[in-house]
């Protein structure tokens, strides 16, 4: 397994565990060092835009200083979000690696693939994004889909 997945896999399980929201967690490396980490903490924060991606991407921001991220990579546990999508280009981030993919998001409840659809879809941006490590990310999908918890 890719280490950077499976410190995003920690990242969401910690949050998941924590009440914070759903399975989603994401680390953030450029010049191979974690720079950025975050998980989903939608339900924490009563904000629909606390996804783990968005997270990630502000506490990498907060580390370098900078909003720029060109020259970094995300590891996330689910493919992102139109949102999060948006918020790695926005941040210029390189490359995006996912575990889930959207459609197994649905799985667990959650409807990003309704927005995916609405968005047009993904294919112009296959070169950006990259499966990695999905089964193990499908593994964490299924003790979320275990727990007693709020969905989201």
């Amino acid at each position: 397994m890719n280490e950077y997945m499976k410190l995003a896999i920690e990242e969401a399980r910690s949050g998941i565990l924590a009440g914070d929201g759903g399975p989603f967690g994401s680390i953030i490396v450029k010049d191979g060092k974690i720079v950025g980490r975050g998980h989903n903490r939608v339900l924490k924060k009563h904000n629909a835009t606390c996804h783990g991606e968005v997270e990630a991407i502000g506490d990498a921001g907060s580390n370098l200083g900078t909003h720029d991220l060109s020259g970094c990579e995300i590891y996330t546990t689910g493919e992102p979000c139109p949102m999060c999508l948006c918020a790695c280009m926005w941040a210029n981030i390189d490359k995006v690696y996912y575990g889930a993919t959207i459609e197994d998001n649905e799985r667990i409840g959650f409807r990003d693939n309704k927005f995916n659809d609405l968005m047009g879809g993904r294919e112009k941006l296959r070169d950006y994004l990259e499966e990695c490590d999905r089964d193990a990310c499908l593994e964490l999908f299924d003790e979320y889909n275990s727990m007693d918890k709020e969905n989201y």
